[in-house]
């Protein structure tokens, strides 16, 4: 029996292409902050469907999946290297529920949280420790409104 053919590759036009990457340039940078589809179009110069079909047409998942995939990356790194816990992870990466981020997490790694980090625990390499990981800026943490990146305000 032949094998069904695969499906057609959709492309999409060079400067679409470089609005795409705009947005995703900015969802990698910008993965622990709160995004949202509009935002992202508006990133991209391009309307908020028009977007959400070239962006998957592109990249695979939606941006918003992408989003979470980015996330969950983000987290297995920290709870690989670091001694943080599960509820001090999820809100370093940008969720605010940790039923959420557990869900998700599990969806892409295929196991929980606590277990993911209770198998390189055992591994007896030393873990950053927490309080370090937030002074030295390890973990992005959201400035507030009316400060700069750095903290300093920026109004007076």
């Amino acid at each position: 029996m032949p094998e069904p053919a695969p499906e057609p590759v959709r492309r999409v036009p060079g400067d679409v292409l470089v609005h795409l990457r705009r947005a995703r340039d900015h969802i990698d940078r910008h993965f622990a902050d709160e995004l949202d589809l509009d935002e992202l179009a508006a990133i991209a110069r391009l309307s908020k469907f028009h977007f959400l079909r070239s962006f998957a047409s592109v990249y695979g998942p939606t941006p918003l999946a992408y989003l979470g995939e980015r996330r969950v990356e983000r987290a297995q790194d920290l709870l690989r290297t670091t001694n943080l816990t599960v509820t001090e992870v999820c809100h370093a990466v940008g969720y605010s529920s940790l039923g959420s981020f557990s869900s998700r997490f599990r969806e892409i790694v295929g196991e929980t949280p606590s277990a993911f980090q209770a198998r390189y625990a055992v591994s007896g390499a030393p873990r950053i420790p927490g309080c370090w990981v937030f002074m030295t800026g390890l973990v992005e943490k959201r400035a507030d409104p009316g400060t700069g990146a750095d903290g300093i305000p920026t109004t007076f």
